[in-house]
């Protein structure tokens, strides 16, 4: 690549054609490998070791987690009016792409290389073939499993529509390359190029073709992409689970009574739900087989489990520690689950969950949505941080991620938020408030609510039998929380009667009110004012 252009509309022909003959298996090209190969070399080269189940137990070394301030998108003729240019979409100029990429690709001359040609979206009339080039067996074992794996006579005449370029161990020069840091992911919706450098964080990988997704499937093809969970009951009744990182978004939808389209990331066109990827990528801190035995069991051969440590003496991974990080994860194919859905491919949801881990104790367990309101907690997108999660978090913290996935959404909020409302209105599922947080009170008070509790509502919600019972509405937030529900005591359902001080229940409530209106300022002239006034009032 001595002569590589850095013209506009050039990089992605010229990186098509460099990679167009490294794939087939060669001394250092390594092509389509299955996960046995990548498994061995992996232990071989030191990037990881093997649990007493089989999976690879790898380190990702500097970053445990993404980096959202270090990933930009190439703002040029594309994507200047378009993109929702915020802290989550930072802009960098295309010389400062062309630069980087042609470091990249001097930088691999002479190394070994892994690729691997995968696709995302299950339903093809939306399917992307993305060609993912990795220096490192593990990083191109997590795409195998991640996304969807083109069969054999497919790959012949393959059109690769994205490349992703993931090298974790070239880094920026923050003072030549545009970057404020060694570490990036730069989007080139132009180009159709990812790069990612000086992380080796693999969730890196599977969120930037998200990112890209979010702007074609609503943009290109009027299809609502989702940061959700999705399964299926025996009648054919879908269902939906939105919510950020540890509400119980994979716990939930993993179930043995319902087949699993997907955990994470879905689209919703005129006729079905569709899993956008080819496996899962579980949080694994506390993870147990008595509480979740599906995901326990896909723990084996071929998973790929990061930053965990293992019982002292021995190869067995000890998921309650969290010496390195609480965000411990595994990442396996999705047909590890016993009863996952081939292909992975649902009817129009009938029911729509919206999951929160409130820290504040106030939110109660289950309330059945308006669709005001569900636009209004969609948009919002709330959950709690609690103190040991985050760097000098001491009490709860409101985090609010609007559609539940505020960093992987190119475009404005309210553009998602307009094609959901569309859909509810038009199919009429039943929309649900699910609080997985605390109960007694508040953070370091009260307790975390039961699992089984709130598995009870999911299954009673899912089966209609909170269809004839009664609801009460909650005094500052207007919900409605059923009275009844099988399964679950009934004084669990108001938490304001789990709270030894009434008082204190009243000034958390309104703490947490003033959160989401503060929030919410920002949609304010956006928004029609049913929605705005779904919201909570203070007492």
């Amino acid at each position: 690549m001595d002569n590589f252009q850095t013209t506009k509309g050039s990089a992605m022909l010229q990186v098509t054609e460099y990679f167009k003959v490294t794939t087939g298996n060669s001394e250092n090209i390594f092509y389509q490998l299955l996960p046995e190969d990548l498994v061995r070399q992996a232990v071989e080269m030191g990037e990881g070791v093997l649990s007493s189940t089989g999976s690879l137990v790898i380190d990702t070394g500097e970053f445990t987690g993404r980096s959202p301030k270090d990933r930009f998108i190439v703002k040029d003729d594309v994507t200047e009016k378009t993109i929702d240019w915020n802290g989550f979409n930072q802009p960098i100029a295309h010389e400062y792409f062309a630069l980087l990429l042609k470091k990249m690709l001097e930088y691999i001359k002479g190394k070994k290389l892994w690729i691997r040609d995968s696709c995302v979206c299950a339903n093809t009339d939306f399917r992307l073939n993305v060609r993912v080039i990795n220096e490192n067996p593990c990083c191109n074992l997590f795409a195998y499993n991640m996304f969807l794996r083109p069969q054999k006579e497919e790959l012949k005449n393959i059109k690769i529509d994205w490349h992703l370029i993931q090298l974790p161990h070239f880094f920026a020069d923050p003072e030549t390359d545009g970057v404020p840091r060694k570490n990036f992911v730069i989007i080139n919706f132009t180009e159709k190029i990812i790069l990612i450098g000086g992380t080796q964080y693999t969730g890196e990988i599977k969120k930037s073709v998200f990112s890209i997704l979010n702007f074609i499937l609503p943009k290109e093809k009027n299809v609502l992409s989702m940061h959700c969970a999705a399964n299926v009951g025996k009648q054919g009744d879908t269902a939906l689970f939105f919510g950020l990182s540890g509400t119980g978004k994979t716990t939930l939808s993993a179930t043995r009574e319902r087949k699993l389209i997907g955990d994470d990331e879905h689209g919703w066109d005129d006729y079905s739900i569709f899993n956008i990827e080819g496996g899962c990528y579980a949080k694994a801190i506390n993870l147990e087989a008595a509480k979740e035995p599906e995901i326990y069991k896909a723990v084996r051969f071929g998973a790929v489990v990061e930053n965990v440590s293992f019982l002292k003496g021995t190869n067995t991974v000890d998921f309650f520690c969290k010496k390195i990080t609480e965000n411990t994860r595994v990442s396996y194919p999705i047909d590890y689950i016993s009863n996952a859905l081939q292909p992975s491919v649902g009817s129009i949801p009938a029911n729509i969950f919206f999951l929160t881990a409130d820290a504040f104790g106030v939110l109660p367990p289950i309330s059945k949505l308006s669709v005001s309101q569900a636009m209004y907690y969609f948009i919002s997108g709330y959950t709690a941080k609690v103190a040991g999660t985050e760097e000098g978090v001491i009490e709860p913290k409101p985090t609010f991620s609007a559609c539940f996935g505020a960093p992987f959404l190119p475009l404005h909020p309210v553009v998602y938020a307009a094609m959901l409302e569309k859909k509810i209105n038009e199919y009429q599922p039943c929309v649900w408030l699910i609080n997985t947080g605390w109960t007694g009170g508040g953070y370091g008070v009260g307790k975390r609510m039961k699992l089984e509790y709130t598995r009870a509502m999911v299954k009673a919600a899912l089966e209609g039998k909170l269809e004839k019972v009664s609801y009460r509405p909650h005094n500052l937030f207007g919900l409605m929380t059923p009275t009844l529900c099988p399964g679950v005591p009934s004084m669990v359902l108001d938490l304001e009667l789990t709270w030894e001080n009434k008082e204190c229940y009243l000034d958390a409530a309104n703490q947490l009110a003033g959160y989401f209106i503060k929030n919410f300022e920002k949609y304010s002239g956006l928004l029609s004012s049913e929605i705005i006034s779904a919201g909570p009032k203070i007492n």
